[in-house]
């Protein structure tokens, strides 16, 4: 039984709140197979641009509208950057963990860090393993790690609203790949803009998180869990 179907008890007696699940049982078999796809592409990606140093033809086309962007665009996309720097990236994760622990919900105040943590650290295995670089040979940039700490932090929150507040199958898919695309997409202009990755490396890091979040989270789901 997963902790989605048990309540947090106070005394012995339940509370009357529904605990966040961290993976809601109508969503496993959609996200896991969009985790497959996800997956596929970030392996097609990597072997389409393993050890190249330049864009290729589509990164060339987008980043001719979007790179470069002047005020108060440049603004944005910094702020939007922030957001995947270690400070940022250690606001947004120690304030959703505070929230999880205030609504009695240990397990998913784990997968808040282990969801981004583990697709974070994912992004680095396989930038050693494709070894794309951009600016100069010591800046390795398949998949963007910026783009994948937000897509799975921002997929990991809506896992949790969609479970706190019972969406079904289509509604909760809907939002949580919906929430996942709004972040993926916002990172990756910021990235491309800010001319620190190609666009086809924003892409590798969003189906990076598409791909290991629902799967830490499924993990983050199994057994048996009780609120004391």
């Amino acid at each position: 039984m997963g902790e989605d179907l048990i309540r947090p008890t106070r005394g012995g007696r339940t509370t009357g709140r529904p605990a966040l699940a961290v993976l809601p049982p109508v969503l496993r078999a959609s996200l896991g197979a969009v985790a497959v796809l996800a997956a596929l592409m970030v392996v097609v990606l990597g072997v389409l641009y393993a050890g190249d140093s330049g864009p290729g033809k589509v990164d060339a086309r987008i980043l001719s509208v979007v790179d470069g962007v002047g005020p108060p665009w440049r603004h944005v996309a910094l702020a939007v950057d922030f957001l995947g720097e270690p400070v940022g990236a250690a606001v947004l994760v120690g304030a959703a963990v505070t929230g999880c622990l205030l609504l009695r919900s240990p397990r998913a105040a784990v997968l808040v860090v282990a969801g981004p943590g583990l697709t974070v650290g994912t992004t680095t295995l396989l930038k050693s393993l494709v070894g794309r670089t951009i600016h100069g040979d010591d800046n390795l940039s398949y998949p963007s790690g910026h783009t994948a700490f937000l897509t799975a932090f921002i997929l990991v929150t809506a896992l949790l609203v969609t479970g706190r507040r019972g969406l079904g199958g289509a509604a909760g898919t809907s939002l949580v790949l919906g929430a996942a695309l709004v972040a993926g997409a916002a990172m990756g202009w910021a990235q491309a803009a800010l001319g620190a990755h190609y666009p086809t490396d924003a892409l590798g890091g969003w189906c990076t998180a598409l791909a290991v979040t629902p799967a830490t989270a499924w993990l983050a789901g199994t057994g048996r869990w009780r609120h004391r």
